[in-house]
């Protein structure tokens, strides 16, 4: 681990020029301290790097230096493989592999290359933490130490115990079989079996995670793709789903068929609103999913959902009917 980081650290400098320690410090998410000590260990080695005093100063390398150190490790390859989606890699506990194989790969290209790659890539955002209303894109991400963890299991072939937080459960510890890793829509999940039947598990709700020397009882090849495709039909036609007939403004549909898990029947009214049929995980998914509709869709049925929503919708009318602090 050490040897990348001064690696990384020599890339760095490479890269950028003169820079803080407090500022490779961040890049390498390291202590100050620990950047120190790299620095007098690259001196120790034969790397020209000096300091330069000052409100401005910080480290640098004598011109002309360069480093053939740029093979890349094993998560930094991986990372790279994941590098279509940023998030993706953030899932999986690769983030800070990526930034690092990344720095490898800018270092290897040819000099004329590097100015017009990196000038390039400041035209470019990928998938930003705001979306255009500056609204924060919430994600859950598990402990990278947690999702290491998982991710050598997988590769190893070997069980796993996790400690899992189900939703409104009390966390157990369960051994798993793991299958592989999925990233949906920013959030990564665990396929695995339990006692030979099949389990899906949220990264996020796992606590703690050990990686157990015994062989999973696995198959030796696996399609990624078919096996999620199989447990998310699982996942449509079981457990306490609702189906909800919706009337609503055609701008807003996406919105709904996006937290909706199917869509079984749709047509336009005379007046250009919409009618869906769209089937929800529970009850308390399908007055959720309304609620943030507000006007822009009606629950025609079940009664229910309606008289659920007409009653939240009056109890926020008569807080805000009231003087403030009432």
């Amino acid at each position: 681990m050490r040897a990348d980081r001064l690696v990384s650290l020599v890339l760095l400098l490479r890269q950028h020029g003169r820079l803080s320690a407090a500022t490779l410090a961040d890049r390498l998410e390291v202590s100050t301290r620990t950047v120190l000590r790299d620095i007098d260990a690259l001196s120790a080695a034969g790397v020209p790097v000096y300091a330069e005093r000052g409100r401005h100063g910080g480290f640098a390398l004598l011109p002309g230096f360069r480093t053939e150190l740029t093979g890349l490790n094993h998560d930094e390859a991986l990372a790279l493989l994941v590098a279509g989606s940023r998030r993706g890699a953030q899932a999986f506990g690769l983030g800070p592999a990526l930034a690092s194989a990344m720095r490898k790969v800018v270092d290897a290209l040819p000099e004329s290359y590097q100015a017009t790659a990196a000038g390039a890539a400041q035209r470019l955002l990928i998938d930003p933490e705001t979306d255009a209303l500056s609204r924060r894109l919430v994600t859950e991400d598990a402990p990278d130490p947690v999702v290491t963890e998982i991710r050598r299991a997988v590769f190893a072939g070997h069980k796993l115990r996790i400690h899992y937080a189900a939703v409104d459960r009390t966390p157990k510890w369960r051994t798993v079989d793991p299958i592989g890793l999925v990233t949906v829509r920013d959030q990564g999940y665990l396929l695995a079996t339990r006692s030979g039947a099949d389990r899906t598990y949220r990264l996020s709700r796992v606590l703690a995670a050990e990686e157990l020397d015994e062989p999973a009882q696995r198959p030796e090849r696996v399609d990624l793709d078919r096996a999620w495709q199989e447990r998310s039909r699982q996942f449509r036609t079981g457990g306490d789903q609702v189906t909800v007939l919706v009337r609503m403004n055609p701008e807003h549909r996406e919105d709904l068929v996006g937290t909706a898990l199917a869509v079984l029947a749709e047509e336009a009214d005379a007046d250009g609103r919409l009618r869906l049929e769209v089937t929800f995980q529970d009850a308390r998914h399908a007055e959720w999913a309304l609620w943030q509709l507000g006007t822009n869709a009606e629950a025609l049925a079940p009664q229910w959902l309606r008289s659920s929503l007409r009653d939240r919708a009056a109890a926020i009318a008569t807080r805000y009917g009231a003087s403030p602090g009432e």
